[in-house]
Protein backbone atom coordinates (compact mmCIF):
# COMPACT_ATOMS: atom_id res chain seq x y z
CA UNK A 1 0.00 0.00 0.00
CA UNK A 2 1.04 3.53 -0.25
CA UNK A 3 2.25 5.26 2.67
CA UNK A 4 -0.10 8.63 4.17
CA UNK A 5 2.72 10.69 5.04
CA UNK A 6 2.15 14.46 5.85
CA UNK A 7 5.85 15.59 6.49
CA UNK A 8 8.20 15.20 3.55
CA UNK A 9 11.15 15.50 5.91
CA UNK A 10 12.69 12.35 7.29
CA UNK A 11 13.04 13.16 10.87
CA UNK A 12 13.21 10.26 12.97
CA UNK A 13 10.20 9.39 14.93
CA UNK A 14 9.65 9.40 18.63
CA UNK A 15 7.49 5.86 18.54
CA UNK A 16 6.82 3.29 16.23
CA UNK A 17 4.34 0.71 16.37
CA UNK A 18 4.56 -1.94 13.60
CA UNK A 19 3.42 -5.33 12.31
CA UNK A 20 -0.04 -5.06 13.47
CA UNK A 21 -3.32 -3.87 12.01
CA UNK A 22 -3.54 -0.11 11.79
CA UNK A 23 -7.28 1.35 12.33
CA UNK A 24 -7.34 5.09 11.77
CA UNK A 25 -10.66 5.54 11.16
CA UNK A 26 -9.24 7.94 8.51
CA UNK A 27 -11.11 8.12 4.77
CA UNK A 28 -9.08 6.52 2.33
CA UNK A 29 -6.58 4.77 4.98
CA UNK A 30 -6.76 1.42 4.61
CA UNK A 31 -4.88 -1.90 4.81
CA UNK A 32 -1.80 -0.17 7.29
CA UNK A 33 0.27 -2.04 9.18
CA UNK A 34 2.11 0.50 11.16
CA UNK A 35 2.81 4.16 12.53
CA UNK A 36 4.63 6.68 13.37
CA UNK A 37 4.36 9.59 16.40
CA UNK A 38 6.89 12.40 17.13
CA UNK A 39 6.32 15.73 18.93
CA UNK A 40 2.97 14.35 19.94
CA UNK A 41 1.20 14.09 16.20
CA UNK A 42 1.21 11.49 13.88
CA UNK A 43 3.76 11.45 11.27
CA UNK A 44 3.21 8.30 9.09
CA UNK A 45 0.58 5.45 8.88
CA UNK A 46 1.15 3.01 6.33
CA UNK A 47 3.29 -0.22 5.78
CA UNK A 48 6.00 -1.19 7.89
CA UNK A 49 8.84 -0.51 5.46
CA UNK A 50 7.69 2.62 4.49
CA UNK A 51 6.98 3.91 8.17
CA UNK A 52 10.27 2.11 9.60
CA UNK A 53 12.40 4.52 7.25
CA UNK A 54 11.74 6.84 10.05
CA UNK A 55 13.41 4.94 12.65
CA UNK A 56 16.48 6.54 14.31
CA UNK A 57 18.66 6.10 16.82
CA UNK A 58 16.49 7.25 19.49
CA UNK A 59 13.43 5.85 18.28
CA UNK A 60 11.50 3.19 20.44
CA UNK A 61 9.77 0.57 18.12
CA UNK A 62 6.88 -1.52 19.28
CA UNK A 63 6.42 -4.78 17.77
CA UNK A 64 2.55 -5.10 17.39
CA UNK A 65 2.64 -8.84 16.94
CA UNK A 66 -0.29 -8.23 14.89
CA UNK A 67 -2.56 -6.49 17.26
CA UNK A 68 -5.10 -3.53 16.31
CA UNK A 69 -3.95 0.24 16.70
CA UNK A 70 -7.04 2.42 17.19
CA UNK A 71 -7.57 6.01 17.66
CA UNK A 72 -8.19 7.13 21.45
CA UNK A 73 -11.09 6.80 23.05
CA UNK A 74 -12.90 9.67 23.90
CA UNK A 75 -16.21 8.65 26.25
CA UNK A 76 -18.38 11.73 25.52
CA UNK A 77 -20.45 11.73 28.63
CA UNK A 78 -17.93 10.48 31.40
CA UNK A 79 -18.36 12.57 35.49
CA UNK A 80 -14.42 11.79 35.99
CA UNK A 81 -14.15 13.48 39.57
CA UNK A 82 -17.43 11.32 40.59
CA UNK A 83 -16.06 8.25 38.98
CA UNK A 84 -12.29 8.58 40.65
CA UNK A 85 -14.18 9.01 43.68
CA UNK A 86 -16.48 6.00 43.68
CA UNK A 87 -14.61 3.65 41.54
CA UNK A 88 -15.30 0.57 41.69
CA UNK A 89 -18.52 1.11 42.72
CA UNK A 90 -21.20 2.56 40.44
CA UNK A 91 -25.24 3.47 40.67
CA UNK A 92 -25.84 0.79 38.65
CA UNK A 93 -23.54 -2.19 40.08
CA UNK A 94 -24.46 -5.66 39.26
CA UNK A 95 -28.39 -4.39 39.34
CA UNK A 96 -31.22 -3.92 36.93
CA UNK A 97 -31.71 -0.43 38.06
CA UNK A 98 -29.61 2.31 39.72
CA UNK A 99 -29.47 2.65 43.67
CA UNK A 100 -28.90 5.32 45.85
CA UNK A 101 -25.10 6.61 45.26
CA UNK A 102 -22.12 4.67 48.05
CA UNK A 103 -21.38 7.73 49.74
CA UNK A 104 -17.73 8.40 48.73
CA UNK A 105 -17.79 12.36 49.41
CA UNK A 106 -14.95 14.71 48.31
CA UNK A 107 -14.80 17.34 51.31
CA UNK A 108 -11.61 19.59 49.43
CA UNK A 109 -9.61 20.13 46.95
CA UNK A 110 -6.64 17.60 47.82
CA UNK A 111 -9.62 14.63 47.29
CA UNK A 112 -10.70 16.04 44.14
CA UNK A 113 -7.53 16.04 43.03
CA UNK A 114 -6.83 12.52 43.86
CA UNK A 115 -10.20 11.61 42.44
CA UNK A 116 -9.45 13.25 38.94
CA UNK A 117 -5.88 11.54 39.04
CA UNK A 118 -7.38 8.53 40.09
CA UNK A 119 -9.73 8.64 37.02
CA UNK A 120 -6.28 9.43 34.65
CA UNK A 121 -5.32 6.29 35.58
CA UNK A 122 -8.63 4.33 35.00
CA UNK A 123 -8.99 5.92 31.72
CA UNK A 124 -5.63 5.06 30.61
CA UNK A 125 -6.21 0.99 31.09
CA UNK A 126 -9.02 1.33 29.52
CA UNK A 127 -7.31 3.40 26.32
CA UNK A 128 -9.47 7.02 26.94
CA UNK A 129 -7.41 9.50 25.73
CA UNK A 130 -10.31 11.91 25.80
CA UNK A 131 -13.42 12.51 28.34
CA UNK A 132 -16.40 14.89 28.88
CA UNK A 133 -16.89 15.84 32.28
CA UNK A 134 -20.65 16.83 31.71
CA UNK A 135 -21.66 19.70 33.92
CA UNK A 136 -19.15 21.27 37.07
CA UNK A 137 -20.20 24.61 38.84
CA UNK A 138 -21.92 26.76 40.69
CA UNK A 139 -25.00 25.10 40.71
CA UNK A 140 -23.12 22.38 42.55
CA UNK A 141 -21.04 24.44 45.14
CA UNK A 142 -23.48 22.70 48.51
CA UNK A 143 -23.33 19.57 46.70
CA UNK A 144 -22.86 16.39 49.01
CA UNK A 145 -20.25 14.58 46.68
CA UNK A 146 -18.11 17.53 46.24
CA UNK A 147 -17.43 16.18 42.67
CA UNK A 148 -19.44 18.80 40.76
CA UNK A 149 -18.94 22.32 41.92
CA UNK A 150 -16.59 25.23 40.72
CA UNK A 151 -13.67 23.92 42.93
CA UNK A 152 -13.74 20.82 40.84
CA UNK A 153 -13.05 23.23 37.62
CA UNK A 154 -10.32 24.92 39.38
CA UNK A 155 -8.73 21.54 39.89
CA UNK A 156 -8.84 20.23 36.40
CA UNK A 157 -7.30 23.56 35.46
CA UNK A 158 -4.59 23.13 37.76
CA UNK A 159 -3.75 19.79 36.61
CA UNK A 160 -3.31 20.96 33.01
CA UNK A 161 -1.36 24.12 33.88
CA UNK A 162 1.37 21.43 35.59
CA UNK A 163 1.06 18.62 32.78
CA UNK A 164 -0.39 15.75 34.96
CA UNK A 165 -3.76 15.52 33.22
CA UNK A 166 -3.52 11.78 31.47
CA UNK A 167 -6.86 12.49 28.97
CA UNK A 168 -8.03 15.43 27.28
CA UNK A 169 -11.18 17.54 29.03
CA UNK A 170 -13.78 18.80 27.73
CA UNK A 171 -16.28 20.35 30.36
CA UNK A 172 -19.35 21.74 30.36
CA UNK A 173 -20.44 24.26 33.00
CA UNK A 174 -23.30 23.81 35.07
CA UNK A 175 -25.80 26.24 36.03
CA UNK A 176 -28.35 24.20 38.34
CA UNK A 177 -28.16 21.48 40.76
CA UNK A 178 -27.09 17.74 39.15
CA UNK A 179 -30.22 15.94 38.12
CA UNK A 180 -32.50 18.50 39.52
CA UNK A 181 -33.90 22.17 39.03
CA UNK A 182 -32.19 25.07 37.87
CA UNK A 183 -33.81 28.52 36.76
CA UNK A 184 -33.18 31.21 33.59
CA UNK A 185 -31.67 33.79 36.49
CA UNK A 186 -28.81 32.01 37.72
CA UNK A 187 -28.32 30.37 34.28
CA UNK A 188 -28.04 33.78 32.63
CA UNK A 189 -26.15 34.86 35.40
CA UNK A 190 -23.35 31.65 35.31
CA UNK A 191 -23.30 32.35 31.71
CA UNK A 192 -22.32 36.20 31.76
CA UNK A 193 -19.87 35.16 34.02
CA UNK A 194 -17.80 31.62 32.88
CA UNK A 195 -14.25 31.66 32.73
CA UNK A 196 -13.38 29.06 29.67
CA UNK A 197 -9.53 30.10 29.97
CA UNK A 198 -7.13 27.45 29.89
CA UNK A 199 -3.53 27.04 29.20
CA UNK A 200 -3.98 24.59 26.48
CA UNK A 201 -7.60 24.11 25.11
CA UNK A 202 -6.18 20.62 23.43
CA UNK A 203 -5.86 19.53 27.25
CA UNK A 204 -8.47 21.55 28.84
CA UNK A 205 -11.60 23.00 26.70
CA UNK A 206 -14.36 25.02 28.63
CA UNK A 207 -16.83 24.34 25.16
CA UNK A 208 -20.39 25.69 27.15
CA UNK A 209 -23.01 24.57 29.05
CA UNK A 210 -25.29 21.36 30.59
CA UNK A 211 -28.91 21.85 31.00
CA UNK A 212 -31.11 19.16 32.99
CA UNK A 213 -34.39 19.66 30.87
CA UNK A 214 -35.85 16.31 32.18
CA UNK A 215 -35.34 13.24 34.47
CA UNK A 216 -35.53 9.21 33.27
CA UNK A 217 -38.27 6.94 31.94
CA UNK A 218 -37.71 4.68 34.95
CA UNK A 219 -38.23 6.95 37.29
CA UNK A 220 -41.79 8.71 35.61
CA UNK A 221 -39.88 12.00 35.44
CA UNK A 222 -39.24 11.95 31.51
CA UNK A 223 -41.05 15.06 30.39
CA UNK A 224 -43.29 13.06 27.50
CA UNK A 225 -46.31 14.17 25.50
CA UNK A 226 -48.44 11.37 27.01
CA UNK A 227 -49.13 10.21 30.30
CA UNK A 228 -46.96 7.14 32.54
CA UNK A 229 -49.13 4.02 32.41
CA UNK A 230 -50.17 4.85 36.66
CA UNK A 231 -51.43 8.67 35.37
CA UNK A 232 -48.60 10.63 36.52
CA UNK A 233 -47.56 13.58 33.96
CA UNK A 234 -44.19 14.92 35.13
CA UNK A 235 -42.66 18.77 34.52
CA UNK A 236 -39.26 19.77 33.30
CA UNK A 237 -37.06 20.56 35.59
CA UNK A 238 -36.40 24.11 34.50
CA UNK A 239 -38.32 26.79 36.92
CA UNK A 240 -41.71 28.08 35.75
CA UNK A 241 -45.19 28.42 37.36
CA UNK A 242 -46.47 26.04 34.42
CA UNK A 243 -45.51 23.87 31.36
CA UNK A 244 -45.45 26.99 29.16
CA UNK A 245 -43.57 29.37 31.20
CA UNK A 246 -40.73 26.05 32.24
CA UNK A 247 -40.30 25.17 28.34
CA UNK A 248 -40.13 28.96 27.84
CA UNK A 249 -37.65 29.19 30.15
CA UNK A 250 -35.90 26.73 28.96
CA UNK A 251 -35.95 27.77 25.38
CA UNK A 252 -34.69 31.34 26.49
CA UNK A 253 -31.58 29.22 28.46
CA UNK A 254 -31.01 27.56 24.67
CA UNK A 255 -31.12 30.69 22.67
CA UNK A 256 -28.72 32.43 25.06
CA UNK A 257 -26.22 29.93 25.18
CA UNK A 258 -26.26 30.39 21.16
CA UNK A 259 -26.16 33.75 21.37
CA UNK A 260 -23.05 33.53 24.24
CA UNK A 261 -21.71 31.13 20.82
CA UNK A 262 -21.33 28.05 23.98
CA UNK A 263 -22.21 24.53 22.90
CA UNK A 264 -25.35 23.45 24.74
CA UNK A 265 -25.85 19.93 25.87
CA UNK A 266 -29.26 19.21 27.20
CA UNK A 267 -30.36 16.09 29.29
CA UNK A 268 -33.67 15.64 27.73
CA UNK A 269 -34.78 11.61 27.66
CA UNK A 270 -39.02 12.44 26.85
CA UNK A 271 -39.94 13.17 23.34
CA UNK A 272 -41.61 16.80 24.91
CA UNK A 273 -38.76 17.94 26.06
CA UNK A 274 -36.53 16.85 23.20
CA UNK A 275 -39.28 18.52 21.39
CA UNK A 276 -38.84 21.84 22.83
CA UNK A 277 -34.98 21.19 22.78
CA UNK A 278 -35.14 21.24 19.08
CA UNK A 279 -37.44 24.24 18.84
CA UNK A 280 -35.28 25.56 20.89
CA UNK A 281 -32.31 25.29 18.72
CA UNK A 282 -34.01 25.74 15.32
CA UNK A 283 -34.91 29.32 16.82
CA UNK A 284 -31.27 29.74 17.63
CA UNK A 285 -29.79 28.97 14.51
CA UNK A 286 -32.78 31.08 12.17
CA UNK A 287 -30.95 34.38 14.94
CA UNK A 288 -27.52 33.05 14.36
CA UNK A 289 -27.03 30.12 11.92
CA UNK A 290 -23.56 28.86 13.17
CA UNK A 291 -23.38 24.71 14.33
CA UNK A 292 -21.92 25.16 17.85
CA UNK A 293 -22.06 21.39 17.91
CA UNK A 294 -25.29 21.23 20.50
CA UNK A 295 -26.58 17.75 21.22
CA UNK A 296 -28.99 15.94 23.25
CA UNK A 297 -27.70 13.69 26.49
CA UNK A 298 -29.51 10.29 26.76
CA UNK A 299 -32.37 10.90 24.46
CA UNK A 300 -34.32 7.80 25.43
CA UNK A 301 -37.40 7.94 23.82
CA UNK A 302 -36.48 10.06 20.70
CA UNK A 303 -38.47 9.39 17.60
CA UNK A 304 -37.84 9.20 14.00
CA UNK A 305 -39.31 12.61 12.96
CA UNK A 306 -36.88 14.27 15.45
CA UNK A 307 -33.79 11.99 14.54
CA UNK A 308 -34.62 13.60 11.14
CA UNK A 309 -35.00 17.32 12.33
CA UNK A 310 -31.47 16.53 14.34
CA UNK A 311 -29.41 15.36 11.40
CA UNK A 312 -30.66 19.12 9.89
CA UNK A 313 -30.11 20.89 12.68
CA UNK A 314 -26.93 19.74 13.59
CA UNK A 315 -27.69 18.33 16.81
CA UNK A 316 -25.96 15.49 17.94
CA UNK A 317 -26.92 12.57 20.49
CA UNK A 318 -24.63 10.94 22.99
CA UNK A 319 -26.54 7.73 24.44
CA UNK A 320 -25.58 4.73 26.46
CA UNK A 321 -27.08 1.20 24.99
CA UNK A 322 -26.08 -0.64 28.23
CA UNK A 323 -28.73 1.35 29.78
CA UNK A 324 -31.40 0.23 27.45
CA UNK A 325 -30.48 -3.24 27.57
CA UNK A 326 -30.64 -2.97 31.49
CA UNK A 327 -33.68 -1.11 32.23
CA UNK A 328 -35.75 -2.30 29.35
CA UNK A 329 -38.41 -3.97 32.04
CA UNK A 330 -38.66 -0.87 33.75
CA UNK A 331 -39.74 1.41 30.98
CA UNK A 332 -42.20 -0.96 30.03
CA UNK A 333 -43.74 -0.61 33.66
CA UNK A 334 -43.78 2.78 33.31
CA UNK A 335 -44.76 3.36 30.12
CA UNK A 336 -46.99 0.48 28.61
CA UNK A 337 -45.70 -2.73 27.46
CA UNK A 338 -43.22 -2.74 24.09
CA UNK A 339 -41.99 1.03 25.08
CA UNK A 340 -39.11 -0.08 25.51
CA UNK A 341 -38.66 -1.52 22.65
CA UNK A 342 -39.50 1.76 21.02
CA UNK A 343 -36.96 3.69 22.48
CA UNK A 344 -33.33 4.04 22.30
CA UNK A 345 -33.78 3.84 18.35
CA UNK A 346 -30.01 3.47 17.57
CA UNK A 347 -29.68 2.18 14.17
CA UNK A 348 -32.49 5.02 12.88
CA UNK A 349 -30.36 7.66 14.42
CA UNK A 350 -27.56 6.43 12.22
CA UNK A 351 -29.90 5.94 9.24
CA UNK A 352 -30.98 9.38 9.75
CA UNK A 353 -27.29 10.91 9.52
CA UNK A 354 -27.21 12.09 13.48
CA UNK A 355 -23.53 12.31 14.77
CA UNK A 356 -23.95 9.42 17.50
CA UNK A 357 -21.81 9.17 20.23
CA UNK A 358 -21.85 6.06 22.27
CA UNK A 359 -21.13 7.33 26.70
CA UNK A 360 -20.81 5.40 29.58
CA UNK A 361 -22.18 7.67 31.61
CA UNK A 362 -19.48 6.58 34.59
CA UNK A 363 -19.56 6.15 37.63
CA UNK A 364 -23.74 5.20 36.42
CA UNK A 365 -22.21 2.62 34.59
CA UNK A 366 -18.48 0.88 33.93
CA UNK A 367 -16.71 3.51 31.64
CA UNK A 368 -15.62 0.23 29.94
CA UNK A 369 -16.11 1.54 26.30
CA UNK A 370 -16.26 -2.17 24.88
CA UNK A 371 -19.47 -2.94 26.83
CA UNK A 372 -20.90 0.42 25.74
CA UNK A 373 -20.63 -1.38 21.81
CA UNK A 374 -21.49 -4.85 22.92
CA UNK A 375 -25.30 -3.81 24.20
CA UNK A 376 -25.71 -1.57 21.65
CA UNK A 377 -25.30 -4.26 19.32
CA UNK A 378 -27.32 -6.18 21.02
CA UNK A 379 -29.75 -3.88 21.21
CA UNK A 380 -29.68 -2.88 17.66
CA UNK A 381 -30.23 -6.68 16.76
CA UNK A 382 -28.49 -9.29 14.35
CA UNK A 383 -26.39 -6.51 11.28
CA UNK A 384 -26.77 -8.00 7.36
CA UNK A 385 -22.73 -6.84 7.59
CA UNK A 386 -21.33 -7.28 11.22
CA UNK A 387 -17.99 -5.97 10.31
CA UNK A 388 -19.26 -2.95 8.76
CA UNK A 389 -21.23 -2.40 12.29
CA UNK A 390 -18.67 -3.01 14.53
CA UNK A 391 -16.58 -0.05 12.36
CA UNK A 392 -19.24 2.08 12.59
CA UNK A 393 -20.03 1.92 15.97
CA UNK A 394 -16.16 2.06 17.25
CA UNK A 395 -16.85 5.55 15.20
CA UNK A 396 -19.24 6.36 17.84
CA UNK A 397 -16.29 6.16 20.38
CA UNK A 398 -13.52 8.03 18.03
CA UNK A 399 -14.70 10.06 15.12
CA UNK A 400 -17.98 11.45 16.67
CA UNK A 401 -16.72 12.21 20.12
CA UNK A 402 -13.94 14.39 18.45
CA UNK A 403 -16.88 16.66 15.93
CA UNK A 404 -18.78 17.11 19.29
CA UNK A 405 -15.49 18.71 20.58
CA UNK A 406 -15.02 20.48 18.31
CA UNK A 407 -11.62 19.18 17.11
CA UNK A 408 -12.08 16.69 14.57
CA UNK A 409 -9.35 19.00 12.51
CA UNK A 410 -6.83 17.43 15.04
CA UNK A 411 -7.52 14.36 17.06
CA UNK A 412 -10.40 11.05 16.26
CA UNK A 413 -8.74 9.60 13.22
CA UNK A 414 -4.99 8.30 12.68
CA UNK A 415 -3.63 10.21 10.28
CA UNK A 416 -0.52 12.72 9.29
CA UNK A 417 -0.76 15.80 11.83
CA UNK A 418 -3.41 14.09 14.24
CA UNK A 419 -3.22 13.93 17.84
CA UNK A 420 -0.75 10.89 18.32
CA UNK A 421 -3.79 9.38 21.00
CA UNK A 422 -4.36 5.79 20.37
CA UNK A 423 -4.87 2.58 21.88
CA UNK A 424 -3.75 -1.07 21.15
CA UNK A 425 -6.19 -4.04 21.55
CA UNK A 426 -5.04 -7.29 22.26
CA UNK A 427 -6.67 -8.63 19.06
CA UNK A 428 -8.57 -6.83 15.79
CA UNK A 429 -12.23 -6.05 16.95
CA UNK A 430 -13.22 -6.21 13.15
CA UNK A 431 -12.65 -10.09 13.34
CA UNK A 432 -14.71 -9.90 16.03
CA UNK A 433 -18.10 -9.69 17.31
CA UNK A 434 -19.27 -6.93 19.45
CA UNK A 435 -20.39 -9.55 21.68
CA UNK A 436 -16.45 -10.64 22.35
CA UNK A 437 -15.50 -7.37 22.10
CA UNK A 438 -15.40 -7.00 25.99
CA UNK A 439 -12.93 -10.04 26.50
CA UNK A 440 -10.09 -7.82 24.12
CA UNK A 441 -7.46 -6.23 27.05
CA UNK A 442 -6.33 -3.11 26.34
CA UNK A 443 -2.57 -3.50 25.95
CA UNK A 444 -1.08 0.10 25.25
CA UNK A 445 -2.71 3.36 25.56
CA UNK A 446 -0.80 6.48 24.27
CA UNK A 447 -1.48 10.57 24.51
CA UNK A 448 -0.19 13.11 23.08
CA UNK A 449 2.62 10.43 21.99
CA UNK A 450 3.26 8.83 25.42
CA UNK A 451 3.07 6.01 26.25
CA UNK A 452 0.26 5.92 29.84
CA UNK A 453 -0.68 2.66 29.74
CA UNK A 454 1.38 -0.66 29.19
CA UNK A 455 -0.42 -3.58 30.23
CA UNK A 456 2.73 -5.85 29.36
CA UNK A 457 4.98 -3.62 31.05
CA UNK A 458 6.36 -4.78 34.81
CA UNK A 459 3.13 -2.83 36.87
CA UNK A 460 0.70 -3.48 38.98
CA UNK A 461 -2.60 -4.81 36.93
CA UNK A 462 -5.43 -1.72 37.03
CA UNK A 463 -8.49 -3.04 39.02
CA UNK A 464 -10.93 -5.81 37.10
CA UNK A 465 -13.95 -3.86 35.47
Amino acid sequence: MRTADGDARNTPADLILRGGVVHTMAPGVRGATAVALRGGTVVRVGDDTGVLALAGPGTRVIDLAGRAVLPGINDAHLHGTWLGAMWPDTLFGDAVAPGPPPEHPLPDDAARRRAILRTGDLAASLGITSYTEPGLGPGEDGGRTGAFGSSVAEQYRALAAEGLLRARITVLWLYGELDGPSDLEHFLAGLSAADGTTADPRWLRFAGVKIFADGIPPMRSAYTHHCYADGIRPSLLVAGGDDAEREANLTRMIVAAHRAGQQVGVHATGDRSIDVTLDAVERARAAHDVDLGHYIIHGDLVTGPQLRRMAALGVGLDTQPEIAVRTRSLVNDALGPGSAEAAWPLQAALDAGVSMCLTSDAPVLSPDWRRQIAAADAWMGAAADPRARMERLLRCYTVEPARQDAAASWKGTLAPGMAADLCVLAADPLTLTPAELPDVEVDLTVVDGRIVHDRTAAAPAPQAL
